[in-house]
């Protein structure tokens, strides 16, 4: 692959996967240094190495060091040291057939009777993730709180150990599940929050009226327990509160807030609630006072802002706050935020030299009127050393989720910066469906997925591509998941906007996606119901005005469809139906099939490989 010859170099493929990739791990026991980890690809092994540093809080050199363990307190620790939690894998059900019938054991059958066959990547195999608790000393035996429950904590497929912690008083354990199984699992969302109790054994669901996400327990330095929480069963993207419980009387700190919480830490003096939420295009770091029972108002305030995404809350004090930071240019490294003086210190350094090596592309805000009056924010990303008397190609590009924040967001497959760096502008309108302008914005592509969303995108690019320097006879239109969908129907109303597409697990035809996805609650929602509900209008239109299949016969335009193998989310079917649509109707078209790929692509030669056919697939078209 050419790489532009400049003063400097610019991003390439083979650049992006040698670059660190950095995971913190937590604040030293004497509150002195961070403990973090940094994780390479190794392309020729196919797999990753990984390094473990420490580096001042207050700044100054890193330190590789070889065991962590000491270094850090240990929340599986119960807080008078008695006891350590973990989870293990557990037996519960019967399905594989060799388990019904042991007399043929080379026998390869599995048997279900409901649904949650298989979620993810991973099929059902009767194991479910437990939580166990042991006496903290040598060779004690560990006890399942969870014994004899075909239920999972912690939650699959994403789950780790936030989702399972200890009381304050080391009394009893807190943790997140969804006990529901089979069909039941697949149509809900609604986790809650369960305690177990040490000395009675007894397991009380403490959030029995909430009916969607109750997720990430913590208490509050008074020992007052605190979570997330989504209302609607069924809504995935629903707006996430932060709620805290006094005495049993629940409290909803962000109640009258118009966005969504990421992830949030307690003030050390229990004052207030530090928190993570998408604004703008952009996710900050904001603030919440704590009012107790009393009448005072509760007010959020916005911490931070500038063009970049802030990432987990590390440590915050009065003064000083611990971040995971990035932008479009730069991959994750860790900050800290002066709260008084609102000045930034950079801690790890993990990949400066390798950017200082590069010329990296501009980005800009730009805002666009939508056909409905509304104010849109487009980013748009300019190649290194841009020239605005030169024409560039352009790339439409169509965001997953449906509903997800496109932010300052750094990805080692969908990099901004990397596709600038080929030589393409890169048009990422904040469409319908994004977090960050408020939850009406957010809540308006649910069950309009081929509504308004889709003007939003042909306006952005329209806009864009009033500019001089865009070259509109060389527009190409991108994306993965909900972003493929949306490939797959602009392909078949672009009026020859685009010269080329490519499309990533993008749901093709939602009369199969609704039969085949293992998540279904999700299509419930999203499509307002099933296919065969007749007199459900609402429905009838997900299955008929906004399935791709109906425009294919518009179809004229060269599409790359990719597609993997294990991935349940947007089932294998998906990419098939759309090659074989493709190719009998006479349109190029390629089909990248990464038969031990997920959602994701997360092998380093199978990276490698799609991003080689990428941009093969643009310079072949466009």
């Amino acid at each position: 692959m050419s790489i532009a010859a400049s003063a400097q170099q610019v991003l390439s493929p083979e650049l992006l996967w040698k670059l660190g990739r950095v995971s913190v791990l937590g604040i030293s026991k004497d509150k002195k240094s961070i403990v973090y980890k940094v994780s390479t690809p190794v392309m020729e092994d196919n797999n990753s190495t990984s390094k473990f540093f420490t580096t001042p809080i207050s700044g100054g050199t890193a330190t590789e060091v070889m065991n962590t363990k000491d270094l850090l307190n240990d929340k599986n620790t119960s807080p008078d040291g008695k006891y350590i939690l973990s989870t293990q894998e557990v037996k519960t059900e019967t399905i594989l057939g060799k388990d019904v019938y042991p007399e043929l054991q080379k026998s390869e059958v599995q048997i279900y009777n409901g649904l949650d066959y298989r979620h993810w990547d991973t099929w059902n195999n009767g194991t479910h993730n437990h939580v166990f608790y042991a006496e903290n000393k040598e060779g004690a035996t560990a006890i399942d709180i969870m014994k004899g429950e075909n239920f999972d904590a912690p939650q699959k497929p994403f789950g780790g150990d936030e989702d399972y912690i200890w009381s304050p008083d080391s009394k009893s354990i807190i943790y997140v599940c969804k006990k529901k199984a089979g069909t039941e699992y697949a149509i809900s969302t609604n986790t809650n929050l369960f305690e177990y109790n040490l000395e009675t054994k007894i397991t009380k669901n403490l959030t029995i009226d909430n009916l969607g996400y109750d997720t990430n327990p913590a208490f509050s330095p008074s020992g007052n327990l605190t979570w997330l929480q989504m209302k609607r069963d069924g809504y995935e993207a629903d707006k996430n509160d932060i709620i805290v419980s006094i005495n049993g009387t629940k409290i909803n700190l962000t109640a009258n807030w118009d966005g969504s919480v990421e992830s949030f830490q307690w003030s050390k003096e229990g004052k207030k609630v530090y928190f993570i939420a998408a604004i703008d295009g952009t996710q900050q770091l904001f603030e919440v006072n704590f009012p107790g029972l009393t009448k005072i108002a509760i007010i959020v305030n916005q911490i931070t802002s500038g063009d970049f995404d802030v990432h987990d809350i590390v440590d915050i004090t009065d003064d000083t706050a611990i971040l995971n930071r990035n932008d479009m240019n730069h991959a994750l490294e860790v900050y800290s935020y002066n709260l008084k003086k609102k000045t930034w210190l950079q801690l790890t350094k993990v990949n400066d030299e390798s950017y200082a090596k590069l010329s990296l592309p501009k980005y800009e805000r730009r805002y666009v009127t939508t056909t409905d009056g509304k104010k849109m924010l487009v980013w748009v990303i300019l190649p290194p050393n841009f020239d605005k008397t030169k024409k560039y190609p352009t790339l439409l590009y169509c965001q997953g989720g449906p509903q997800s924040p496109l932010t300052q967001f750094y990805s080692f497959r969908w990099n901004f910066s990397l596709m600038a760096s080929q030589g393409y502008i890169v048009v990422a309108p904040n469409r319908r469906g994004m977090y960050g302008h408020g939850q009406e914005w957010n809540e308006q592509i649910s069950k309009d997925w081929g509504g308004q969303v889709m003007n939003d995108y042909l306006s952005a690019i329209d806009d864009v591509s009033k500019e001089a320097y865009v070259d509109k006879s060389r527009l190409g239109c991108v994306g993965a998941s909900y972003g493929g969908y949306s490939v797959f129907y602009l392909a078949g109303i672009h009026n020859n906007r685009f010269k080329t597409f490519i499309a990533h697990d993008g749901v093709f035809n939602t009369q199969s996606m609704f039969g085949t996805t293992e998540e279904v609650f999700f299509n419930y929602w999203d499509f307002g119901g099933a296919y065969w509900e007749k007199e459900n209008q609402v429905a009838q239109k997900s299955y008929t005005t906004f399935n791709p299949i109906n425009y294919v016969d518009q179809w004229n335009t060269p599409i790359l469809i990719i597609q993997g193998g294990i991935d349940f989310r947007v089932p294998i079917g998906q990419g098939q139906e759309a090659f074989q649509a493709a190719q009998l109707r006479g349109i190029k078209s390629r089909f990248l099939y990464f038969p031990e790929e997920n959602h994701w692509v997360l092998k380093p030669q199978n990276a490698m490989v799609w991003q080689s056919e990428f941009y093969k697939w643009l310079k072949e078209t466009l």
